[in-house]
């Protein structure tokens, strides 16, 4: 797979960043001495460093000032003051795409000014390990190569979907939040089979590999996961007697709460304070 022919900088080198760096490298998407980043913290520099062999600064300047696509990896709470040390030193020519949840395209346009055309994206944490579920939404001045360039570079560190910016808030409930209420339910699974005599190590082996694998069934087979459970679920057999444990303990009604909250959640940060 031949490069994007861009180099990249990062204002942000924590693990987001580096999964990101990571991921674009073992595609073969970016070579080291195209790709940068900056952070203040020593140690973040250092793994950026260890785990890509690009360089890291503690200069944001440096990243604004070299690169062709800036991604912008901070913390929410930390946007305005690297917008405003980052602004002066922008171009209008750079594609500047935001993974900072809540951090609206309008937010963006005010705090860098006139300079660089804006990508909004919602990646989640599984882009460590090449698994991400992203969205993304690009600005009104963003063109089709910057959104095509977008989808190429996260779509190379797992499944990527273009949506408006108004429904990133719904993605942030689901798969922003989401890994870690499968995380509660792969170690539900897992104390289940504890509390059935099962080894705690096989237990969760177990339950995680279930998950993965009736994930994997989903995507692959592109069948609804209801037609893919009834197959499962034999005539008053074992699984059926658990199913109905589940709809009486109201699991389903929870996991959509959960996604509301979270989605109701990421609305309330989004707005202008």
């Amino acid at each position: 797979m031949g490069g994007v022919a861009q180099r990249i900088g990062f204002l942000g080198a924590g693990q987001m960043a580096q999964a990101l760096a990571r991921g674009w490298r073992s595609a073969g998407l970016v070579a080291a001495e195209n790709l940068t980043a900056s952070d203040p913290n020593p140690a973040a520099r250092a793994a950026f460093t260890d785990g890509t062999g690009a360089a890291c600064t503690p200069d944001n300047r440096v990243v604004v000032g070299t690169s062709d696509v800036v991604v912008l990896a901070v913390k929410p709470q930390a946007m305005a003051d690297l917008l405003d040390e980052a602004r002066p030193f922008g171009r209008p020519d750079q594609l500047v795409v935001s993974v900072a949840a809540g951090v609206t395209l309008a937010t963006l346009r005010r705090g860098l000014g006139p300079n660089g055309r804006l990508v909004r994206v919602m990646a989640n944490t599984p882009c460590l390990v090449g698994a991400s579920a992203t969205a993304f939404a690009p600005g009104d001045d963003a063109t089709a190569e910057d959104a095509a360039l977008v989808e190429r570079l996260f779509g190379a560190v797992g499944k990527v979907v273009r949506l408006p910016e108004h429904l990133l808030d719904a993605v942030t409930g689901l798969s922003g939040s989401g890994p870690a209420f499968v995380y509660l339910v792969v170690e539900a699974l897992a104390d289940g089979g504890v509390r059935m005599g099962l080894p705690r190590d096989v237990a969760l082996t177990l339950a995680a590999q279930t998950v993965l694998g009736a994930a994997k069934m989903v995507l692959d087979t592109q069948e609804h996961p209801g037609v893919l459970k009834d197959r499962v679920a034999s005539p008053a057999g074992t699984t059926i007697a658990g199913l109905h444990a589940l709809e009486r303990a109201g699991v389903r009604g929870a996991l959509i709460d959960a996604v509301q909250a979270a989605a109701l959640r990421a609305q309330e940060l989004s707005r202008p304070t």
